[in-house]
This record gives structure tokens, sequence and C-alpha cells, in this order.
């Protein structure tokens, strides 16, 4: 079953072996917990005490009352909200409402910090262009900006293991391995999913981009299996796709960071020319954003994370950036 699963069935006290699963394999389902959790409320008799037994004196009980019809509770009707004119509604669906848990539950656990840096993008968009068509040509994959930004991320998380980490307990868990998520928008925004490359420290450029492809592409086909979306150790997203210069990001649970990527615009740019002078130039220019858990990662080491990320981008030399 799904961490989701697991969760609710420990709210509510739930053997999860009692549930017949209807998922994929006979998991359990998050629809499969709720409705076992509701229909034993429903018909569960009433509990007594040992108190209650006993019977009261007959002067103590009171007449029948004359039966009324009883209001709705204030919960009910919200959820059954009458339209103003001009409002559609339509019910929250098990997704959207998964997503408002689990943001609202990281918001409460982890203590968010957003740093931010701009990176001169040129020697990056000169690369995408040199390398696209021999991609597109050879394995029908586009190097998108993405892909760079990804092999760059997994290359300076193994100098800021903390970034990659995690708080357990009362112990502070690193890794030599980056399960990489990438956060993915449904069709019409009909919710978000965040797949996982599992060991992306082992992918060159050419592996990362083929592989954001195809979870991107199972994603909005709803293709993706259990595993594909469990075990992520950091996370991208990149609302940049549609025009967003900035952002702060919701950190994942039990992650301790989310790189935020945003719109490459050019922009007029102080650059040295060949005689070490100041002048002004058109630059790409993309603001990259790091989430991060601040009970764990200090806002020191994250600028030390961006800046190597900063140098990584501005400086790359090829596949090994």
């Amino acid at each position: 079953m799904s961490p989701v699963v697991a969760r609710i069935a420990a709210e509510h006290s739930v053997d999860p072996a009692q549930i017949p699963g209807t998922g994929r394999g006979g998991r359990v389902t998050k629809q499969d917990i709720l409705a076992f959790v509701a229909e034993p409320m429903s018909a569960a008799p009433p509990q007594t005490t040992a108190k209650s037994e006993e019977p009261a004196p007959a002067t103590a009980v009171a007449p029948p009352l004359a039966p009324q019809a009883s209001p709705p509770p204030p919960a009910a009707a919200s959820l059954t909200p009458q339209p103003q004119a001009g409002e559609q509604v339509e019910p929250v669906t098990a997704m959207r409402r998964g997503i408002a848990d689990h943001m609202r539950r990281s918001l409460d656990t982890a203590a968010h910090v957003t740093s931010a840096i701009e990176v001169d993008m040129s020697r990056i968009v000169a690369a995408r262009e040199q390398l696209k068509r021999d991609y597109q040509a050879a394995y029908g994959v586009n190097p998108t900006y993405l892909a760079f930004i990804a092999r760059a991320t997994v290359d300076v998380l193994r100098a800021h293991p903390y970034v990659n980490g995690e708080l357990r307990g009362e112990s502070i868990v690193t890794r030599n391995f980056v399960n990489l998520g990438i956060a993915v928008e449904l069709k019409d925004g009909k919710g978000l999913i965040v797949p996982v490359i599992r060991n992306a420290e082992t992918m060159n450029l050419l592996g990362l981009a083929k592989a954001i492809a195809d979870l991107a592409a199972r994603a909005r086909d709803k293709q993706l299996l259990p595993d594909d979306v469990q075990g992520g150790t950091f996370t991208i997203t990149n609302p940049g796709g549609y025009g967003t210069f900035h952002g702060t990001p919701v950190i994942s649970q039990p992650q301790s960071g989310i790189l935020g990527t945003y719109a490459l615009v050019k922009r007029p740019w102080v650059v040295q020319d060949e005689l070490g002078e100041d002048v002004i130039a058109i630059r790409p220019i993309m603001n990259i954003t790091l989430t991060y858990d601040h009970r764990l990662v200090d806002g020191a080491y994250a600028g030390r994370f961006l800046k190597a990320m900063r140098e990584r981008l501005e400086g790359w030399e090829g596949d090994g950036g």
C-alpha cells in the first residue's frame, strides 16, 4: 500500500490486512480504506458502559419527546455548498485531497525557507542547440533545459548531502544516491504527480533526458506504477515553462529540499569584454530557487549549494557539466 493509505490506516487504527484491495495486484487503495472506515461507523451498534446497564429510577425517566426533523450538521452543509450565480461546484477528487493533505502536512512539519539565484544560461543554450538535432534524430529525445539542470543538480548534490538527506526521528540520514523526483502537471490542471528517476547519479545527460520524457509521458497518460512515484530523495519543479519567473515551492515530505526552475528570459547583463572591462550584453537568464527545510539545512549551506549550481551551469563544458 502507498504511504497515504498507511497513514490513513494508522489514524483510524485499522489493520489493512482486513480490507480486500481493489488496486493493481490486490493493493489496498485510498478508496478501499476510506470505505472500510465509513462502514463500521454507520453499522456499529451503540456502545454502553457498565454504569449504563443499571436501570435508572422510574422518577428519573423523562417522557419521550415528539419526533422532530433534525437540521443538517454544519459540516455536511459545507461539503455540498449551494452555488451562487455564475459559480460551478465540483467535488474534490481523491488526488486533489491527497495533494492538499500532503502539502498541508509538509508546511506543518518543515521549516520552509527559499533562496534564489540568477544564472547566465548562455553555455547551456549553445550546448542544447548543438545536441538537439543529434538527440532527436538518433534517439527521438529533445534535450530540454530541465535535463541540463537535472544533470547539474545530481552532481552538486554529491557535495551537499544534507540537501539530499532527511531528518528521521532524532537522526540525520544522508545518501550516496539520488532518486530525483520531477513534478509533472496532469492534463487540464487536474492534479500534480512526482514520478521518480531512481539512481539519477548513474545517468548522463542523454539518460536523464530520456528518463524525464518517459516519466512525463506516462504520467500524463496515467500509466505510472505505484513504484514510479515512491522513494524520491530530492525534487525539481519546473513552472518556468509557463513564463513564471519566481516561486516558493513546497517540499515533498520527508525530503529536505526542492529546486524550482523558471522562465529563460533575455535580459541586459553586465559581463567583461576581452580587455576585462565591464560592458552590458544581452544574455539568457534563468532564476533558480532552492526551498529547503531549515531544521536540517542552514542558509549558508543552501547558499553554497546554489553557488555551485550556478558555477556548474555557467561553466558547462560537456555532459559532465
